[in-house]
């Protein structure tokens, strides 16, 4: 049994040592509690986002990502506080991540704008299935069935927004506790989980009643790999349609379009072109999001949904 638990981990450890260990999705722009927990109650409203994302087509064993954000402000006197839902589930081969997580933040004003400060605590449980894997190991000890763990898990981050701009820090995993592990407030000591830190930001142009132009980036720093960014730049059509364009350093170029159907509804599309080695077993990824914003300010608001 120890040696089929230490090969569980090693075989989930070997898949996402050299990636993201948290779910990567190309949309995030649209709805910044993927990343951060400090967005949640950012808006007036309570805001849901429900996302389907395969990775690499027609490449065996490729990712498959589901993820369920919901957030909004706390109903008190100062308005001052939000709260948020994730729910994500992430397949890649035999390794299955579902994680479920609550998010807290807090909000200040600061100047034209509001600093918020975000918490975020859940489990991830960790699980391997054999089934379908081929085995060519005949040892006395076959590794059949599933395995499972869960590791409880805290989040960081702080986000100042203006009606026009943002920017966030965030560390999707401040602290994990792993039962297998002696405790130890560095997570890398703590678990097999790798801390990993994003730096955002983003501002919205206006070129004229039509037009507005939004560039954004995504910094994502993880210690034993090297430095990766997202670039984005997105236009604004009649406050409507949003078509964009991302650069993921060493991975892919992304086409994105979302159409703000009315004050609630609005779904979106990215399609990831790879630019890494994967694409010569792969046609590419493709992303669907389904976005549904209700409250009672819902009908005040006069200015679309710009992050």
């Amino acid at each position: 049994m120890k040696k089929t638990i230490i090969l569980f981990f090693v075989v989930a450890l070997s898949i996402t040592t050299k990636a993201q260990q948290d779910p990567m999705i190309s949309q995030y722009m649209f709805n910044g509690l993927f990343l951060n927990p400090a967005y949640a109650g950012s808006h007036k409203y309570i805001s849901s986002s429900l996302l389907h994302r395969t990775q690499w087509v027609n490449f065996s064993g490729a990712p498959k990502t589901m993820l369920l954000a919901v957030d909004g402000l706390i109903p008190t006197k100062s308005q001052n506080m939000g709260g948020g839902l994730i729910i994500a589930h992430d397949r890649i081969g035999a390794t299955e991540q579902t994680d479920i997580y609550a998010n807290y933040a807090y909000q200040l004003k600061l100047g034209k704008g509001k600093l918020a400060f975000g918490l975020k605590a859940g489990a991830s449980n960790y699980a391997f299935k054999s089934d379908g894997l081929t085995i060519w190991d005949d040892g006395d000890e076959k590794f059949t069935g599933r395995r499972t763990a869960w590791l409880p898990k805290f989040g960081f981050g702080t986000y100042y927004f203006t009606e026009k701009w943002y920017a966030g820090i965030s560390m999707p995993t401040l602290l994990a506790i792993d039962a297998n592990h002696d405790f130890a407030f560095d997570v890398n000591k703590a678990s097999f989980v790798q801390r990993h830190y994003y730096l955002n930001g983003g501002y919205v142009f206006k070129l004229n009643d039509k037009f507005k132009l939004k560039p954004s980036l995504l910094v994502k720093y993880l210690p034993a790999a090297p430095l990766e960014a997202d670039i984005n730049l997105n236009l604004l059509y009649n406050d409507q349609l949003w078509v964009g364009a991302s650069y993921r350093s060493k991975d892919a170029v992304v086409l994105m379009l979302e159409y703000q159907t009315n004050s609630k509804f609005r779904v979106g599309y990215a399609f990831d072109f790879t630019t890494s080695k994967i694409r010569n077993y792969s046609t590419g990824t493709h992303e669907i999001m389904i976005g549904y914003d209700f409250g009672k300010d819902l009908i005040k608001i006069k200015t679309p949904r710009y992050f």
